[in-house]
């Protein structure tokens, strides 16, 4: 059973920010979700290393998570406690040539803009990516030829006993969408990246342009958690579902998007369950009809 006062004890005494039965819609760019037991801002290492201790001590269920882009979350919440980078944990830690250095917590779209002002190149790609430079490492993220891997270097991390450690790029088991987080309980506190010299007005014009095809393409203007179908080999997830004629399919408040058959939109007021009806309905029929084994790009929050 958590005591939240003596959790909210142990925040204060870190000066952690601590809020209760938290709605996680709030926190993912789906808009869908129920509450969690807690949500905790940690603003340094030590803070996290200290809070995490505390509830792996009294085996309490905790998740890391940066701005929910690629996290769906069940209609009945998190029966646990979501850890927040804030602070120092958000911000960028050091410029050194070619080299930037951030909380996992930074924007991606923040870093992006870093890397303009001191005319870098190799995070094109990612501007316009609405999530955390932590979160895009987890998922190995990428756009237009371009993804984590490519500009990564190492990382510093909390493992599961909380012991924090940097590990290499090379060791981290990335590929498409993929990293060694996924199957481990470790929390990525803080990332390097190195990046090119470059010409402030190229990476500004490359930056611009492909925030305006995204713009484009993709339904902006609704909640959702973009791609939200791995790429099959072989194939690409949008003309498989747009060929099988599911643009627009809608279950309650989700849909597929008439914009981009590949994303599933919030339409208004969409549940976790909604959303995932729709997903099952278009996995089926690609299924059936191509033969192709759609897998879903966003995780699914569980205390598992």
């Amino acid at each position: 059973m958590l005591n939240l006062d003596a959790l909210a004890e142990v925040c204060r005494q870190y000066n952690a920010k601590m809020l209760r039965d938290e709605p996680l819609s709030a926190h993912t760019t789906f808009r869908v979700g129920g509450t969690c037991t807690a949500m905790i801002t940690v603003t340094d290492q030590h803070a996290c290393r200290g809070i995490a201790q505390y509830l792996r001590m009294h085996q309490i269920p905790f998740r890391l998570i940066g701005r929910g882009s690629n996290l769906l979350v069940p209609d009945t919440g998190y029966a646990g406690v979501v850890l927040v980078l804030g602070g120092a944990l958000a911000e960028l830690t050091d410029a050194v040539g070619e080299h930037l250095v951030c909380g996992a917590g930074m924007s991606l779209k923040n870093l992006c803009m870093v890397a303009l002002n001191q005319n870098l190149s190799g995070l094109e790609f990612a501007y316009g990516i609405p999530g955390t430079v932590g979160g895009a490492v987890y998922m190995n993220a990428g756009a237009y030829n371009g993804e984590m891997s490519q500009i990564l270097e190492s990382v510093t991390v909390m493992d599961e006993t909380g012991a924090v450690r940097a590990l290499s790029a090379a060791s981290l088991g990335l590929s498409y969408r993929h990293s060694i987080f996924m199957e481990k309980n470790w929390q990525i506190l803080e990332v390097t990246v190195r990046l090119q010299p470059g010409d402030h007005d190229a990476i500004r014009e490359k930056m611009q342009d492909l925030l305006g095809r995204r713009q484009l393409k993709q339904p902006l203007e609704y909640p959702s958690a973009g791609s939200t179908f791995k790429r099959p080999e072989g194939d690409y997830a949008s003309r498989l579902i747009d060929i099988c004629g599911l643009k627009g399919y809608r279950v309650g408040g989700a849909q597929v998007s008439e914009k981009h058959a590949g994303v599933v939109v919030n339409r208004g007021n969409a549940t976790f369950a909604d959303i995932m009806a729709v997903c099952r309905h278009v996995q089926e029929t690609v299924r059936e009809q191509t033969g192709y084994e759609l897998e879903l790009e966003p995780e699914i929050l569980t205390a598992e």
